[in-house]
């Protein structure tokens, strides 16, 4: 045995290790807590580095990385974080069995023949000396070379199931280039332009934070011809369009929504956009408010994008009360 391996056993020290696991926005912001509290809480006791990748999708990844007991201190926070969420979720349910805490691994696909073994020898060994439930998958997670191996069971467990893998993954480490599985978002946003609909397609699939790059490249030149090509008539995605002003009149009782607390949501609104919004103030006797869009077509179309948005959640959000 060589000493890298020696020392992944006796606990570690001295190898980083990084971790992958795949979770539901629910998941995630249990883990985040009120105001970051959780997961600052589980950064300082564990040691190890905890990244949240960017959320304007349904799954999200949570990559966890450090000496190995760093990583076993964080799941086994994470592990009794999930825990504690299921029994919360019992006290006023009516089900009597307790459902085991789930956590999705994602390890690259050349890693995972050592982790299932020679005719699945290792992975029974794994469940057999742990207890926990370990699942391979068969496929490899869309657009990338790994795979999701879910593990379940008490968190007790699922922590000597981690440490077990971990070893596997110090022994063998991945084999080629790891194309790293990144979740998508759930749909693709719709820029309203001239009064019509557009979704951007083909490489410009661009999910809500990248509304900023969208803006930077349509404030480039040349004009941005991909668009361009697909839709002649597309408006002003070229730097150089003079800037104009567009009206929108919205209802008072939602402007609030609009506005934000303290004005953080139009003042996110103008930074995405680059345009200048304008509200005008609550007129007597009447129960519309007056916006004024100014700029180019381009940030004039997603200050648009962005006003409904907020409008389309609101109302929504209101529907489901």
């Amino acid at each position: 045995m060589n000493t890298k391996d020696a020392k992944a056993t006796e606990g570690g020290l001295n190898v980083t290790l990084t971790i992958r696991l795949l979770m539901h926005g629910k998941e995630v912001g249990s883990i985040i807590g009120k105001k970051g509290e959780t997961v600052k809480k589980m950064r300082e006791e564990s040691g190890a580095r905890i990244n949240i990748s960017e959320g304007s999708c349904p799954e999200r990844i949570v990559t966890i990385t450090g000496p190995t007991d760093a990583i076993f201190k964080a799941f086994s926070m994470i592990a009794l974080k999930f825990e504690e969420d299921i029994n919360a979720s019992m006290t006023n349910s009516t089900v009597t069995s307790k459902p085991p805490v789930t956590l999705r691994l994602v390890v690259p696909a050349s890693q995972c023949g050592s982790l299932i073994g020679k005719g699945g020898s290792k992975i029974k060994e794994i469940r057999e000396s742990t207890g926990a439930q370990v699942q391979v998958a068969g496929d490899m997670l869309p657009n990338s070379t790994e795979r999701a191996v879910t593990i379940s069971g008490t968190p007790d467990a699922i922590i000597q199931c981690v440490k077990q893998i971990c070893v596997v993954m110090l022994e063998s480490p991945p084999k080629g280039a790891t194309i790293p599985y990144r979740p998508k978002p759930a749909s693709a946003p719709i820029i309203f332009a001239g009064g019509q609909a557009f979704t951007i397609q083909g490489q410009y699939a661009i999910p809500h934070p990248d509304l900023t790059k969208l803006h930077q490249l349509a404030m480039q030149h040349p004009p941005f011809t991909p668009l361009g090509q697909t839709t002649p008539g597309f408006p002003g995605l070229d730097a150089t369009t003079p800037t104009s002003s567009h009206e929108l009149t919205i209802p008072n009782d939602l402007i609030g929504c609009i506005i934000g607390r303290q004005g953080s949501k139009i003042n996110e609104i103008r930074q995405m956009s680059g345009a200048q919004i304008k509200i005008a103030n609550a007129t007597e006797g009447s129960a519309e408010r007056q916006v004024t869009i100014t700029g180019s077509p381009a940030n004039i179309s997603l200050a648009q994008y962005l006003i409904n948005a907020r409008l389309s959640s609101e109302v929504t959000g209101l529907g489901a009360l």
